[in-house]
């Protein structure tokens, strides 16, 4: 199993033709947040969405907390699968799987420290995926994703070890030391923003080099790691 790349903060229908372009598995379309690189419009998400061939995974950002209002901007925006950014109440995840069960649904975890592995069983029932990032949704102005930033990927090679359902990894990737991070975490997929930007535009030659990174790390995922 080869470790997917979803390429976030999509701002065009040209940039999301440049990520399929070169390989990427899903495209990352962020709505509305309260901080934070990337956000576009809702008929921006519903453009890009619509425009998406099969196979590729269209992600809504959503900073929506309630079921009732998640399902609502997924009706609205159209995509085939909703990432939702904050860590919403149980019930209301539970209550989501109920109002879109034919949409796939990705749990956000923000690994602060170690009990980030405690979310697993708070969500894991509900969701079809995690994606672990290094927001810090305490803040005064919450940070719900795109920091740039990297977080302790040994809390989250624990996380992937643990879970049932396939881990994304975000937060500071880079062709650098994207090698490094699947040989620690061994996740199911990558999702990057900044590390493949130039003055918030999609770097051609920086994606280039990230997926040939990818490619050079191998096929080194978990066998434990199940699909999406």
């Amino acid at each position: 199993m080869r470790t997917r790349v979803k390429v976030c903060c999509i701002q065009s229908l040209e940039e999301a033709r440049t990520a399929i372009a070169a390989g990427a598995d899903a495209l990352g379309l962020v709505a509305r947040m309260p901080s934070g690189p990337g956000p576009i419009s809702d008929a921006a998400i519903s453009e890009i969405a619509a425009f998406a061939p099969p196979p590729i995974a269209t992600f809504l950002l959503t900073s929506e907390t309630t079921a009732e209002a998640i399902a609502a901007h997924v009706g609205a925006t159209g995509p085939n699968t909703v990432q939702i950014v904050s860590h919403i109440d149980w019930r209301e995840s539970e209550r989501l799987a109920r109002l879109i069960p034919q949409v796939r649904r990705v749990q956000v975890i923000h690994v602060e420290d170690s009990k980030a592995v405690d979310l697993i069983d708070v969500y894991e029932p509900h969701v079809h995926a995690f994606l672990l990032d290094s927001g810090r949704p305490s803040a005064a102005v919450a940070e719900l994703g795109g920091t740039g930033r990297q977080h302790d990927w040994s809390v989250s090679a624990e996380f992937v070890a643990r879970s049932k359902r396939p881990v994304f990894l975000a937060g500071g990737l880079s062709a650098k030391n994207v090698s490094e991070a699947v040989s620690l975490v061994r996740p199911f997929g990558l999702d990057l923003c900044t590390g493949v930007r130039t003055d918030g535009r999609l770097d051609l030659k920086k994606l280039t080099d990230f997926m040939s990174a990818v490619m050079r790390a191998g096929t080194s995922v978990a066998s434990t790691q199940p699909g999406l």
